[in-house]
């Protein structure tokens, strides 16, 4: 097994050790932010670089592999949907920005199946496809540090460094959020007639 896929299995495992930790008793704060979510958002980053590396190191050396192909966005989505629903849990995000996102990747995912059966080509990520996957990565981890609710700016109430957090947090999910919209509506367009029998 190659270097990209060893540290797309190191991201699958960081996942379930994210999701442990808020049930951990874990004690004290950092710039009063939950010494508890430092740590979730930590590993949240040390995964998402492992997305960015992986992909890299793989094109780099020749070494993308069908097994890359198939584990790497998995393991994405894995991470980024834990991290929603984590949020969710807590109480900081609504459900339907993490009902949105399972429904794109659903529907985008069953696209590419077919593409690939029909066509035998990989489709490649749409403009709104990557401006989705950098604002979701940007707005989640200023999520897992806000400890305030989405978009709560808006009522008032908050200043300073969380006043700071809850907007770059809001505003970088909502637009992630319009993204994702957008890019499964782009693979729903192109992909109609994948649909049709010949």
């Amino acid at each position: 097994m190659n270097l990209p896929n060893k540290l797309t299995i190191f991201r699958i495992i960081l996942v379930p050790i994210m999701v442990i930790i808020p049930y951990l008793p874990i004690e004290g704060e950092l710039f009063s932010i939950s010494a508890t979510w430092v740590l979730v958002d930590a590993i949240f980053i040390i995964a998402s670089i492992t997305d960015k590396l992986d992909g890299y190191i793989a094109r780099s050396r020749n070494q993308v592999t069908t097994f890359g192909k198939f584990l790497d966005p998995i393991a994405d989505k894995i991470l980024v949907l834990a991290a929603m629903i984590m949020l969710t849990e807590a109480g900081r995000l609504p459900a339907w920005i993490p009902i949105i996102v399972l429904f794109r990747e659903f529907l985008v995912s069953g696209y590419r199946l077919i593409e690939v059966e029909k066509s035998g080509k990989v489709v490649a990520a749409s403009i709104w496809g990557k401006l989705k996957t950098v604002t979701q990565m940007v707005g989640l981890i200023a999520a897992l540090i806000d400890m305030n609710c989405f978009a709560e700016f808006i009522g008032g109430g908050l200043s300073g460094f969380p006043l700071f957090i809850n907007v770059v947090s809001s505003i970088t999910i909502f637009i992630s959020v319009v993204a994702t919209i957008f890019s499964g509506w782009d693979y729903l367009k192109n992909g109609k007639e994948l649909l049709k029998d010949k």
